[in-house]
């Protein structure tokens, strides 16, 4: 399957994903309410354990503002609940093992590792606005700082 292209302004590829207890949880279900889905490569790693966290810290103002804050990576439920148990992590993560959602959200391909072409989760992260649509897209991130940029962001969204 190839990368998808993701645009602003488009409506968000659907998706229905297994959370770390087991329950499927799907974008349809999630209208009206803003959602920052983020995609990582691997629970427990730092760059991942400090992304993750950095939500934690913040997830109170993400809440304020009605919104959902979803961590997507290839791992299965029990690693999940391993990594939210182990780091006390405030949001809901979601197993892709297929890398189906995140090949639609182009979270998934080709990338540079240590100098060296590899396929794999590209760290990236999508703003769906309360309509399902794309309010915004960042194709490539850090993760220190990440959650920040993500909130500011979100502020700026709603009108401030």
């Amino acid at each position: 399957m190839a990368r998808q292209a993701i645009n602003v302004g488009r409506k968000a590829p659907a998706f229905a994903l297994e959370n770390q207890d087991g329950e499927k949880v799907a974008l349809k279900d999630l209208l009206g309410r803003w959602v920052v889905l983020y995609f990582y490569p691997k629970d427990n790693t730092s760059g991942c354990t400090t992304e993750a966290c950095e939500f934690t810290a913040g997830i109170a103002e993400f809440q304020e503002m009605d919104a959902a804050v979803i961590g997507v990576s290839p791992d299965s439920a029990a690693s999940h609940r391993k990594f939210i148990a182990k780091h006390t992590l405030k949001v809901e993560l979601l197993s892709d093992p297929d890398h189906q959602v995140m090949t639609q959200y182009g979270a998934w391909g080709e990338k540079t590792m240590y100098g060296k072409k590899v396929t794999g989760v590209i760290r990236s992260t999508v703003v769906i606005a309360p309509d399902g649509k794309i309010a915004w897209h960042w194709p490539k991130v850090k993760a220190a700082g990440h959650a920040e940029q993500a909130r500011e962001k979100l502020v700026a969204l709603r009108g401030g």
